[in-house]
Formats: structure tokens, sequence, C-alpha cells
């Protein structure tokens, strides 16, 4: 007991004190033996180890329409829910039942009507249906805040490891880590050690409020560290990065020196369809798209305890290849069932089919914009740049039916709408920020959503310009950007920004909430004007890309489809 003791100090001696609490160290060094009384190591060293990732579902639990973009144009087909996912997962697990590790690696309490009125509590028996071996918590896991975070992912039946979210002691100084800070799995006579990191600019992409006693550090902090610890202490044939950092932000990490030693990081958070793996300095990536429309799948092949060849394929949930589950049904329509009315409930219809998938601007904002113009009277209306939400066809009428459910899907945190006064100067140093987060060549520095959504103002603009450069032409009201004027704009309220905040703009004066909120806004809108036209204006033009953008990155051998 006297060593063990010793051991412990002395790993938190390495510059990460109080960072690591003991029952995290013990929980990780004991998973070996777990691992033996659980059958899972096997006297047996030859065959094939699997790897099966799910990420960014976002509470979606029935097939849906997806988007694919196939001979330069966009495909519609039916794919994914947790109904359907989990019949793909049970049938891939069957392939290799004893040497199969499945995880998920975030955003699985964030995004429907069903989540938002349970806080999340309807999606713990879900996921443990599910038989996850592993998760790791997205940036949306904090959306019901950090006590509310802590009770979902703690009625998980599987580890969640995330190397660094850390317990707030105030003021920002870090306490203990809140999850493990790694795993490690034995198959095949192959041991494999997981990390997981997840994204560190949270308080600044979402409400400040939702990650309030958590404090985020970037992985170059610890990642060096650790990967020694599962490398040279815990003796790792193989070592995993689960991320939820976006994919720019995860080539930029396997990029980075401190990534030596890892091999494969599975990424997640920007919903992108990687179908073969993107080669890093240090490592390969991959990140297996959203809403359980995709399985991330890796084979490593093994004879006598050594890996071979490695195999990756991203696997469509198609719900005729993979029929609906009749027990993750059951446990679906019980929890559903106190809420199917309302959720079922059309408010509105949309003569073009409702996606957001482009970087530059899709029909969804289109139509949230032109609901908040149509409201709130001001120069200029802001949406931000969001990634989530499935898309939505026509139906047999030839309309896009939207439901009370839908809306939720669309904008599951109901936010209360803010206007304020900015000079033109201000809005086009916003705009560049803006741009940059979206465009940076340093991909380190890329983070958050897509392009921010506006109406009332139209932006020409270069997405490869040097910072500070990109914007090329402004208009507002059919007049150039006045920078001396001032302009109303409106924005939704985001929980825990100062006052003089809008959208991440800074400096914003007279800001005053109003009556409304955007589901108010977007319900009575649809109720005044359906079935509504949401037409691409091009109101953000990129220049020198096309407008058929699907993806931030670039420099790679990597194409969204």
């Amino acid at each position: 007991m006297g060593d063990r003791r010793s051991f412990l100090k002395k790993s938190l001696a390495t510059g990460l004190a109080g960072a690591l609490p003991v029952s995290a160290l013990t929980s990780c060094a004991s998973e070996t033996s777990d691992n033996a009384k659980k059958g899972q190591i096997t006297d047996s060293k030859n065959g094939k180890i699997t790897f099966l990732q799910t990420t960014d579902v976002h509470c979606q639990l029935h097939q849906h329409d997806e988007l694919f973009w196939e001979n330069e144009e966009i495909v519609f087909r039916k794919t994914g829910g947790y109904v359907h996912l989990s019949t793909a997962l049970k049938q891939l697990k069957a392939e290799n039942p004893e040497n199969t590790i499945v995880m998920d690696t975030g955003d699985m309490f964030q995004g429907s009507m069903l989540s938002v009125r349970t806080e999340g509590d309807a999606f713990i028996p879900i996921l443990n249906a599910m038989n996850y071996d592993l998760y790791h918590p997205g940036n949306w896991e904090v959306v019901y805040y950090k006590d509310r975070m802590q009770h979902l992912l703690g009625g998980l039946n599987a580890p969640k490891v995330c190397t660094n979210m850390y317990h707030d002691l105030g003021d920002g100084k870090r306490g203990e880590l809140i999850f493990q800070p790694y795993q490690i799995y034995n198959k095949l006579g192959v041991k494999i050690g997981f990390l997981g990191y997840t994204d560190h600019l949270v308080p600044k992409r979402q409400s400040p409020l939702y990650s309030k006693g958590i404090v985020y550090t970037e992985a170059k902090e610890n990642l060096k560290h650790y990967v020694d610890v599962l490398r040279n202490q815990e003796k790792c044939d193989l070592v995993i990065i689960l991320s939820h950092m976006g994919l720019s932000q995860q080539i930029a990490l396997g990029n980075h020196p401190d990534c030596e030693g890892v091999d494969y990081i599975f990424g997640a958070d920007t919903h992108e369809r990687v179908r073969k793996p993107i080669q890093a300095k240090y490592t390969k990536i991959v990140e297996p798209g959203a809403f359980g429309s995709f399985i991330g799948k890796l084979e490593i092949e093994v004879k006598d305890g050594k890996m071979g060849e490695h195999h990756y394929e991203l696997v469509e949930v198609d719900p005729n290849r993979f029929e609906a589950d009749p027990e993750m049904v059951q446990i679906v329509e019980a929890l559903e069932a106190p809420h199917k009315e309302a959720i079922e409930t059309v408010i509105g219809y949309s003569k073009q089919p409702l996606y957001r998938y482009f970087v530059v601007e899709n029909t969804i904002d289109t139509m949230i914009v032109d609901a908040l113009k149509w409201r709130i009277n001001v120069d200029v209306v802001l949406s931000n740049g969001f990634r989530f939400c499935p898309p939505r066809v026509p139906d047999e009428s030839g309309l896009v039916p939207i439901t009370e459910g839908y809306l939720y899907d669309m904008l599951p945190v109901e936010a209360t709408v803010r206007t304020g006064k900015v000079k033109g100067k201000q809005l086009l140093a916003w705009l560049e920020k803006e741009l940059q987060n979206v465009f940076a060549e340093d991909a380190s520095k890329r983070f958050g959503g897509w392009v921010v959504r506006f109406k009332g103002m139209k932006v020409e603009f270069k997405a490869f310009a040097e910072f500070g450069e990109r914007i090329q032409k402004v208009v507002i009201a059919d007049e150039p950007l006045d920078l001396e004027r001032e302009y109303s704009i409106c924005a939704c309220e985001r929980e825990g920004d100062p006052d003089d905040v809008l959208c991440r703009m800074t400096g914003v004066s007279e800001t005053k909430n109003t009556e409304y909120t955007l589901h108010g806004v977007v319900k009575d809108y649809l109720k005044e004007f359906s079935p509504v036209d949401p037409v691409l204006r091009h109101d953000s033009k990129v220049l020198d890309a096309p407008l058929t953008l699907l993806s931030q990155v670039s420099g790679v051998d990597y194409k969204f489809v």
C-alpha cells in the first residue's frame, strides 16, 4: 500500500497537481483486471479488433431525411435514428462479438423536443440499451448546466473518459478532473488506451452560463504526459484519442508534436463524414457524420498478438438494411408517449427542403432570419451558424411539414430576442472575426459552426484571404456600410454574456431584451405566411470558393459526400 501511495504522489508531481483524482487513477488502473473478470481477455491472439463509433446523434430517435452531395448535386435519402442505429450496432458487433469496442463521442443529450422536456433524462435508458462500452462528452452535454451534465452522464452504465474538463474551484482555478482521464481495454493480446479531449472553447462557442463551474484546457497542456503514461507506464500497444473538437482542430492536433504516439483520433463535433482516414503528421483522423446516419468502423487484423492491417469504412445506417430494433422501439414509444402529440403538431409548411449543411447559406437559417426581420424592426438581424438539425424534405403533398418537434430540432434552446446598436466599424470587425473562426489558415484557430446568418445586410468576402482582409463589400439598406453610422441589430440572448455582447459582438450599446422568444417568432411567422418559401438569397457571398462549400477543411485528402 505504501508503494501505491508513492506511485500516486510521483504521478501527480508532473505539473498536473490537483488535476487527477486518486479515484480516477484507480478506475483506470483496475480496468485490465475488470476486463479479465468479464472474459474480455481470451487465450486466442489471432483475429481482428473492431471499433464502432457514433457521434453527434443529437437525440434523433427515428429514421430521418439525410443530405448527400453526389455528382455535384443534393440528394436526399432516409437514414439513422436510434431505433435503426441500435440494430446496426448489434449486427456489426455480432460479426466479432468478443473483440468489438463500441463508443459514442458526444452530443447525446441535446437536439430534440423530448430532450428539452425531460432535460435529457429520456435518453439515459436509450443510451444504456445501446450497450456502449465507452463515452466521451461533447460540447452540448453542458446545455442543462454542469450539475445536470454530471447527472446525465453519471446515469450511463459505461465509463466516461475526458482528459481536459476540470472542476472549477473558483476564479478559474482547476480542481480535479470531472471524468477519468483514460480507459484501457485488452483484446487479442493488444492493450488499447483511450484518452478524451473535448473542445476547450465551449465557454466561447455557447452560452457561458452552461459551462459555469468547469475549467477546460487545451489538449496540448497534458496530452504529452498522458501519451507517455499510456505508452510507457501502462504499456499500451494502441493509443486512441476520443475527441469532440471539430475536424479542423483535430487535424491541427494530429500535426502537433505532442500527438506523437497516438494512433488514431476518433473525432466529432463538425458532423464531417470521413470515409478514408485523414493522415496527419503524427496520427490518423476519422469522423462519422451525425444524427445516427453513420457508424465509423475500424478493423485491425491481429496475428500472434501483433497488429497487422487496418481497415476503415463509414457504414450508412440505411433503414432498409437495418430495420428498427423492436426492443428500442418499445423503449422509445414509452418515453415519447407523454409528449408525442406535441412533438407531432404541425405549425407550418415550407415549399423548400429544409437543411443546414452548407458552410455559407442554408434554407433553415434563411427561414429563421426571415422570421426575425419580419417581427423585429431593426436594420440587421443575426442568427448563429449552427450545424445541428437533420434535413426535412417535402411529403406527398409537395410541402415540408414543420412540426413542433422539428422546431426543437432546429432550435433546441429557447432564447429571448435581444436588440442593440453598433457602429459600422464594429460590424466590420465582427464579420472579419466571425469569418476567421470559420476559415482561419491555422486550423487550430477555427471553431464553432458555419458562417453567421443575417438579413438586412449583404456581404461579399474571400474565405481564403488573410485575417482582416476577407470582407470585400458590405451593403445595408442598399447603401455601402458607413463605418461611423449607428445600426440597430438583433440576435438571441446567450446566458452569461455581458450586457454589451450580442452574437459574440462586443461593445453593443442600448441592449435590451424584447418580449419575444425565437420559438415564438418562428411560430408566429409560420402562422402568418405558411407555406413559407426560404429560397437562398446569397446575402452572404463567397468569392473564392463555391457557394456549395460543404466543409471548412482544406489542404488534406478529404471531401464531404
